[in-house]
């Protein structure tokens, strides 16, 4: 098992020197779930919330939450990212809506905090735009899909 890098000899925390480190083409895909009612579900779906645009707002949040990820965690590198989308799929069975999130640099150090951040307030987006009719919706299932770039080169969820 590899040690952990955001700490030193003495064990204190510390910021890790990426100073050093290659500039590669750097990629993330992360993804989450929210679960809600089904006439919940199908007011998103059919766009019909009073606050306007439920996944439009989300998506907006979520790459604005990826740019302020050294902000939130702090041992992060603030990052200059080259590219975030979000894609938001619907699940008609499970009244469930998933994102998924790529995010992209060029740069010394990896993506997936910015990633990971994305979903998380994406789906605290869809929460916050629905709580009103619906306080028992769930966010869950948030997880690195993929990573590339890097001395440790790609990874993939198994």
């Amino acid at each position: 098992m590899n040690k952990l890098t955001h700490f030193d000899a003495s064990g204190q925390a510390h910021m890790v020197n990426v100073g050093d480190k290659a500039s590669t083409h750097r990629i993330a895909i992360a993804t989450g779930k929210i679960s809600m009612l089904s006439d919940t579900f199908k007011m998103v779906e059919a766009g019909t919330n009073k606050k306007g645009d439920v996944l439009g707002i989300a998506r907006i949040a979520g790459i604005q939450a990826s740019k302020r990820t050294s902000d939130l965690i702090p041992l992060c590198h603030p990052l200059a990212l080259t590219h975030v989308s979000l894609e938001f799929q619907f699940d008609q069975k499970s009244s469930s809506i998933t994102c998924q999130v790529r995010a992209e640099t060029t740069g010394p150090t990896g993506v997936e905090m910015e990633a990971l951040t994305a979903v998380q307030i994406a789906l605290l987006t869809i929460y916050d735009m629905c709580k009103a009719v619906d306080r028992g919706m769930v966010m869950g299932d948030i997880t690195l899909l993929e990573k590339s770039g890097g001395k440790s080169g790609e990874w993939k969820a198994e």
